[in-house]
């Protein structure tokens, strides 16, 4: 997996964090959420923004994906201790923590693919370069990502 991001990749990432530092989370509405966690060791909240690949209206269980893998920060938070909480530009709510089997996650995938219809070949780019390998979108490949770059449900608790 690569560690070194283009500028571009690198900016688009930046913006929804800058959203919401400024306040203005609610205008990204259900695509991005904001995500405090709890340090593993320092006991320190900190906070992340990611994209949500699916969102369930009846549940309110958002799935995300840690682009950077197992090395996450905030995904190896989850794991050690679980607290969560989520937040959508309002109030954080407190949320369960479910990571995805590989079945599971490839569907996601495959439904998140689906949605970017002409961007498609842009979203794989963007995948291929957090994988560090070529991303075409195969069922083969889809594994190989949800094998490396996990998925995580949040549902408000």
């Amino acid at each position: 997996m690569t560690t070194t991001l283009p500028p571009w990749l690198r900016t688009a990432f930046a913006a929804p964090n800058a959203l919401y530092r400024h306040g203005m989370g609610r205008v990204l509405g259900r695509k991005f959420l904001q995500l405090t966690h709890v340090g593993r060791t320092s006991g320190t909240a900190h906070t992340v923004v990611l994209e949500v690949l699916r969102y369930d209206k009846d549940s309110g269980e958002a799935v995300v994906i840690s682009g950077f893998g197992a090395r996450a920060q905030w995904l190896r938070n989850l794991r050690a201790n679980g607290d969560a909480r989520v937040s959508f530009g309002r109030t954080p709510r407190r949320a369960e923590v479910r990571f995805l089997e590989a079945d599971e996650a490839v569907d996601v995938m495959v439904t998140y693919e689906e949605r970017y219809g002409v961007l498609r070949p842009v979203l794989r780019r963007t995948l291929g370069l957090l994988l560090g390998q070529d991303y075409r979108g195969t069922d083969e490949d889809r594994r190989r990502l949800v094998e490396t770059l996990p998925l995580v449900a949040l549902r408000p608790a």
